[in-house]
């Protein structure tokens, strides 16, 4: 990159406000510290602001606590701008950076709640748990009617696995402020955690009378709807989530309708493009089948990961990985194919197996299976952790276990634990439970087709929630999903069983965050299967 040259105030006309924060926010801090040096003794707070999100990227956090506290203590109503630094930084996976900058700015300004509040929330995205409860207890002490500093607090004992003191407390705190709609739909989701789904709804129908076209409330409120099984309503409540940023750039005017009984769409070209994880779109490829019979003709636009599996997708006429937006009559997110087939015939997609491996690397890969007759259980153990997004890392963190933690499985007689684990998840196999003998055959996998082909020959599948399950379960395969006690709502509440995958059987924890009872049901039902197979 080539650096304009630094000069005295105002910016240089090749250098705008919005190009630094573009560069700062790709995180080319040293490259803008020359540059905005020259500003820092200005009396523009946006160019000292900046600065100082230069210094602490380049990891000089004393110097960038004293600019950003200096301009915090003249605005002490509004956000504290090292809230924007975390964020930036938690963006680019190096929130030690900002932990620094945190920590000395208390030691510029240790009155300053807001401060507490930040690290506070900074160490829950680290995991740091029982420390960032007591600094978010003590920006409470500073500030106790602030209804931020108490949900943040909430939602790190939430991670610590303190369900019912999370809820207590907010609930308590919500008779001082009853109308405060962030409190009311941060309830419902802690009771939708806990199984509580009516109770949830009925605080989300609070938050929402409070705040209508909030577009995370509303999200939240349809997560809830689809984990209470109310389909219809919830995939239209879904649609919310395409108001946050992100989601799709496409124009909201070629959004695919929901189709009704005389909607007609015979030639009409779809595009169906990637949102979120590959599990979704693993999931939602029940519904290209039914888009195809009615006539239209399905585009796939898909991650390279995708593109093989998906070429074998029956009504698939074209898969695209990369390049341009091509032409469409009509766009459509794969999340939002639930949504447009809803009241319909086909309102859960094509039946299982939807999905279809190569026959021929069905056959190459299974070489890889050891040679005896053990039953062969393909294990996966962790995610994707995704640590440059703040939702999708903590949720991961509780989907997620160490390897070790399966370590009974390494006791039960008569199974191969052949290893599916892609991923930062799989050094962990550099250090195995002793008493584990673990396959991998991995390095034959290049994509998410070598990698149905190679499940094809498995006699079972065992995993947390992350996108094996859907393939495997798309596939028919067995499968064991071993899940996290505030699931996720594609499986339900109170159940074992799925109607999205007919041969998938839930093991979920009774209390939050342990995983040891759920290893002991799955090793119970390995030990079973291992018999029969006898």
């Amino acid at each position: 990159m080539n650096t304009p040259a630094a000069s005295a105030s105002p910016l240089p006309d090749q250098l705008t406000f919005r190009r630094a924060r573009a560069e700062i926010a790709a995180g080319h801090f040293n490259e803008m510290l020359a540059v905005l040096e020259p500003l820092s003794a200005s009396d523009n707070d946006l160019a000292k602001t900046l600065y100082a999100y230069c210094l602490a990227g380049t990891d000089q956090p004393q110097k960038a606590a004293e600019i950003l506290c200096d301009i915090a203590s003249r605005h002490a109503g509004t956000e504290h701008p090292l809230q924007a630094l975390s964020d930036l930084i938690a963006e680019l996976d190096k929130r030690p950076l900002a932990e620094a900058t945190c920590r000395a700015a208390l030691e510029c300004t240790p009155q300053d709640a807001r401060i507490y509040d930040i690290l506070g929330n900074l160490l829950v995205q680290c995991g740091q748990l029982d420390e960032a409860i007591s600094l978010l207890r003590h920006a409470i002490e500073l500030r106790p009617n602030s209804m931020h500093s108490h949900n943040l607090l909430a939602m790190a004992l939430l991670e610590k696995g303190c369900f019912d003191e999370a809820l207590a407390h907010l609930q308590d705190v919500l008779k001082t402020q009853p109308d405060h709609a962030g409190t009311l739909s941060n309830i419902g989701c802690m009771l939708a955690g806990k199984g509580r789904l009516d109770e949830a709804l009925d605080y989300y129908r609070r938050a929402i009378s409070l705040r209508p076209t909030e577009p995370q409330i509303r999200l939240n409120h349809s997560i809830t709807l689809l984990k209470a099984g109310r389909y219809a309503q919830g995939w239209a409540e879904h649609e919310w989530r395409l108001r946050l940023p992100g989601h799709t750039s496409l124009p909201p005017s070629t959004l695919m309708p929901s189709l009704g009984p005389n909607t007609d769409i015979r030639g009409k070209r779809i595009l169906i493009t990637q949102e979120e994880g590959l599990g979704d779109t693993l999931m939602y490829l029940r519904y290209i089948k039914p888009l195809s019979d009615r006539g239209a003709i399905p585009h796939l636009w898909v991650p390279e990961t995708l593109g093989e599996l998906c070429n074998r997708v029956v009504g698939a006429h074209i898969v695209q990985v990369g390049g341009t937006t091509p032409p469409f009559d009509w766009h459509c997110p794969f999340i939002s194919l639930p949504r447009v087939f809803a009241a319909t015939s086909d309102a859960m997609g094509a039946p299982v197996p939807y999905l279809r491996a190569d026959t021929l690397k069905v056959r190459e890969l299974a070489q890889f299976l050891p040679e005896n007759d053990n039953l062969n259980v393909g294990l996966v153990w962790g995610g994707a952790p995704r640590p440059n997004t703040i939702s999708a890392h903590i949720v991961d963190r509780r989907r997620s276990l160490n390897l070790h933690t399966l370590s009974p499985l390494g006791d039960i007689e008569g199974i191969n634990l052949i290893s599916l684990q892609k991923g930062p998840y799989a050094e962990q196999m550099n250090d195995p439970p002793p008493n584990m003998v673990l396959y991998d055959p991995t390095h034959h996998f290049h994509n998410m087709d070598d990698t149905a082909a190679f499940i094809m020959s498995l006699d079972v599948v065992v995993t947390v929630d992350t996108s094996v399950v859907h393939l495997a379960g798309g596939l028919g395969k067995p499968v064991l999903l071993m899940d996290r006690y505030d699931n996720c709502w594609r499986w339900l509440s109170g159940r074992t069983d799925s109607p999205w995958y007919p041969t998938l059987q839930i093991i979920r924890q009774t209390t939050p965050r342990k995983w040891d009872d759920v290893i002991e049901r799955v090793a119970e039902v390995l030990t079973i299967l291992a018999q029969h197979k006898k």
